[in-house]
């Protein structure tokens, strides 16, 4: 059985990807406590946050200096906004294969629809979660388009 941060691994080869995962001194399980370890700003941590559309799944992989905008998020989808979210921890579990804390943008069982915050465009790299807590990888807003087939969207709020 694969671990989350192999199934990333293998996400990432699969795409082609050339990152190397990191394994941090600790957790970092907000973007704060990952650009403090990383040494970079927060707004180059791409978090993976795990919403439910009426019981499917919805990953946004959000810049670390903003929240999702679920009203955003909801127009993008042409929902209504009470339709969207944020999942709880065994649903996150259930279809990324990965705990809260640690969401990679990639290596779930099954591909999920994706949105990509465009601000992650901002910063030349960025950082996203490889399956745990302690462990993220390197990559830039053009990775993660190719590696989720999202296009950058505005979804993030100050």
């Amino acid at each position: 059985m694969y671990t989350a941060v192999q199934m990333v691994r293998q996400a990432l080869a699969h795409h082609g990807g050339h990152a190397d995962i990191v394994e941090l001194p600790d957790p970092a399980p907000t973007a704060a406590a990952a650009a403090l370890q990383l040494g970079c700003e927060v707004g180059a941590i791409a978090n993976s946050v795990v919403f439910s559309v009426d019981g499917a799944p919805l990953l946004v992989v959000v810049s670390g200096a903003h929240r999702v905008d679920t009203r955003r998020v909801a127009e993008l989808r042409g929902v209504a906004h009470r339709r969207i979210r944020r999942a709880d921890p065994d649903f996150v579990l259930r279809v990324t294969g990965q705990r809260v804390g640690g969401v990679a943008p990639v290596g779930h069982p099954s591909p999920l629809p994706t949105l990509l915050d465009e601000r992650l465009g901002d910063y030349p790299h960025v950082w996203a979660g490889a399956g745990l807590p302690h462990t993220v990888f390197r990559t830039t807003c053009a990775d993660l388009v190719r590696l989720t087939g999202a296009a950058p969207v505005a979804v993030g709020a100050d």
